[in-house]
């Protein structure tokens, strides 16, 4: 292979490499936080999404419904697994485009919110109220048209101390930003036992739904997950002031010009392979 055909291939091998390098993450079976990495705004320090396979989440932990009626999270449960969704309802950036994922991901599932599995929106958010829950709710019950999925999708609000000890126990850090208004903090889904025990983690604001399903499955029978490398993308602000984007934004200019810039790579380096391919063929037709 001549030199020229690898330098394209091996500088998108390293783009990738860097970008990779520049997320914070753990290995498959290993018990360690994310490490923000250095040069994050203030904000973003206390920000972490930890993972807590087989631990439980508080199911007697009290919230509101989007009609204000008090409710336990055991009590809507039903024996059946759970995916966790820790947003909050007026977030400018990334906690729409998590439900929208989500909802994007339930569209093709062919399991059943409702009948299969639970879906807990929970807002962390204590000035939230039930009449925003139930407005968000409407929303997404226009996309997700099943059955069963008003009765199966809740939309909660709560106090801050029942707010604090599910996401204490999901490993959900998250802060509060006084000088732009919003919370910082990272995006995400938990997966639940119908015991409650955390059984995997998908970051992030797209999600599989093959994965998806597989992890309902498995946590329907009760199996814990193991952990997944972690590539947190944060929710912060942009600054009209600076003319700065926040980490989130940053991080998916960042990641789409790397990929791009590998693409490019690839893209050329095929190209000039079938270009000497076809050369050689005309040379070989002509001698």
């Amino acid at each position: 292979m001549n030199w020229r055909s690898v330098v394209p291939l091996l500088l998108a091998s390293a783009l990738v490499a860097t970008a990779a390098r520049g997320l914070p993450g753990s290995m498959p079976g290993e018990r360690q936080d994310p490490v923000p990495p250095a040069g994050l705004p203030g904000a973003l320090k206390e920000v972490a999404f930890d993972q807590r396979l087989g631990e439980s989440i508080p199911l007697d932990a009290t919230f509101r419904d989007e009609t204000g009626q008090p409710v336990r999270l055991g009590d809507l449960m039903h024996g059946r697994p759970a995916i966790l969704a820790l947003v909050y309802y007026e977030c400018p950036m990334l906690c729409t485009l998590t439900l929208n994922g989500l909802a994007s991901a339930l569209d093709v599932l062919q399991l059943d919110a409702g009948r299969d599995f639970e879906i807990l929106t929970v807002s962390f958010n204590p000035r939230e109220t039930p009449e925003l829950a139930r407005s968000k709710k409407a929303t997404y019950l226009k996309r997700y048209v099943r059955p069963t999925a008003a009765a199966g999708w809740h939309f909660l609000t709560g106090d801050d101390v029942e707010i604090h000890r599910v996401t204490d126990a999901a490993g959900f850090r998250y802060t509060w930003d006084a000088d732009n208004q919003q919370y910082a903090h990272a995006t995400g889904l938990v997966i639940l036992t119908p015991a409650g025990r955390i059984a995997r983690y998908f970051y992030g604001v797209e999600y599989s739904p093959r994965d998806l399903r597989l992890g309902l499955v498995e946590a329907s029978d009760g199996k814990i997950g193991t952990m997944v490398d972690q590539a947190l993308l944060f929710c912060f602000h942009y600054d009209p002031a600076t003319g700065r984007y926040g980490a989130a934004i940053m991080r998916l200019v960042r990641v789409g010009a790397v990929l791009t810039l590998a693409g490019l790579g690839v893209f050329f380096w095929t190209a000039s392979r079938r270009a000497r391919a076809r050369a050689r063929k005309m040379v070989t037709v002509g001698s």
